[in-house]
């Protein structure tokens, strides 16, 4: 690797950065050019390998403006061997004091396509060889107006009474279902979506559902319009039988309000509520894999999904 050059970009040099092209088309992602515009990504959190002055390694840290976080890495790209890769993931980790989160995205059910394997292996291979290890896995998933399944309606669904009422439940449910934009919320603002919603989300009340069972709250579904997508935000419940209505409860108050897509962030290994999601019309998007450092507790959160790179209230 001797005639390799690795080094951040400066300020007017996105066309480097694009000069390699997209491995991945079909994954809908922010643009570079667009995350710079948008302050997401920063010339000197974006770093290059050149071999012969050719861009054959490319990666891009994101952090929106404001975030209390760290830089997490959502680009990277490789056009080489997973050395090289390796040593640019370690000189980038280097200047910034430490390695962080990769969120390594790449389409729905990329272990059954070898077309998605052939591009990410290399990457995915730098990253360990860069010593962080895979900490997790999320799926998005999207609606688009399919007709929602007749549900059995054995529980009743009523707007929350008020914002205490929302806080209360949320404290019983020890592991929500679904929780879009939660690793965004924790970077940008230190919120912990799973304990405390209301501080990422606001909105009034009504945004929010309550499944009953005989007077007894079993279920919570909270939703936000006026995010980057129209997101089914939060589910937890008490009483898993309860899932479906709660999923299509949110979908019909999203269509309701002019929404023709509704984004939902599952953990992989929820697989129940992936089937639920998808059940009720849901396909999945794309997938992410979450590399992070070995020290790293394996309580800490696990990443943010983007694209989070144009404002800091996309998810």
């Amino acid at each position: 690797m001797t005639d390799l050059v690795i080094r951040p970009l400066v300020a007017g040099e996105e066309n480097l950065f694009d000069s390699l092209p997209d491995p991945l088309p079909q994954l809908r992602q922010i643009g570079y050019a667009d995350g710079i515009a948008g302050g997401g990504y920063r010339p000197e959190n974006t770093w290059v390998a050149l071999r012969a002055g050719r861009v054959v390694g490319r990666a891009a840290w994101a952090l929106p403006p404001g975030a209390v976080g760290a830089p997490w890495l959502e680009r990277f790209d490789l056009d080489a061997e997973p050395e090289v890769g390796a040593a640019l993931l370690r000189a980038a980790h280097e200047a910034f004091g430490g390695p962080g989160l990769y969120h390594a995205a790449m389409p729905a059910h990329w272990r059954r396509r070898p077309e998605v394997l052939a591009v990410m292996r290399a990457p995915m291979a730098a990253a360990r060889l860069a010593g962080l290890v895979e900490r997790g896995e999320r799926v998005r998933c999207s609606w688009t107006g399919t007709p929602l399944p007749a549900t059995p309606g054995r529980y009743g669904l009523r707007p929350a009474a008020d914002l205490a009422e929302i806080n209360a439940l949320v404290a019983r449910i020890a592991e929500p279902d679904v929780l879009t934009g939660a690793e965004t919320a924790l970077a940008v603002a230190g919120v912990d979506l799973a304990t405390d919603p209301l501080a990422w989300l606001g909105g009034p009340a009504d945004d929010w559902r309550i499944a009953v069972d005989d007077g007894e709250p079993v279920g919570l579904v909270g939703t936000a319009g006026d995010a980057c997508y129209p997101l089914l935000a939060y589910l937890g419940v008490l009483d898993e039988a309860v899932r479906p209505e709660l999923v299509a409860e949110a979908v019909r108050m999203l269509a309701a309000g002019g929404a023709r897509e509704v984004i939902a962030d599952v953990d992989a290994h929820r697989v129940a509520v992936v089937a639920e999601l998808e059940r009720t019309g849901f396909r999945q998007l794309r997938c992410r894999v979450i590399f992070g450092p070995v020290a790293a507790a394996p309580s800490d959160p696990v990443g943010a999904p983007g694209p989070v790179a144009v404002a800091d209230r996309q998810v």
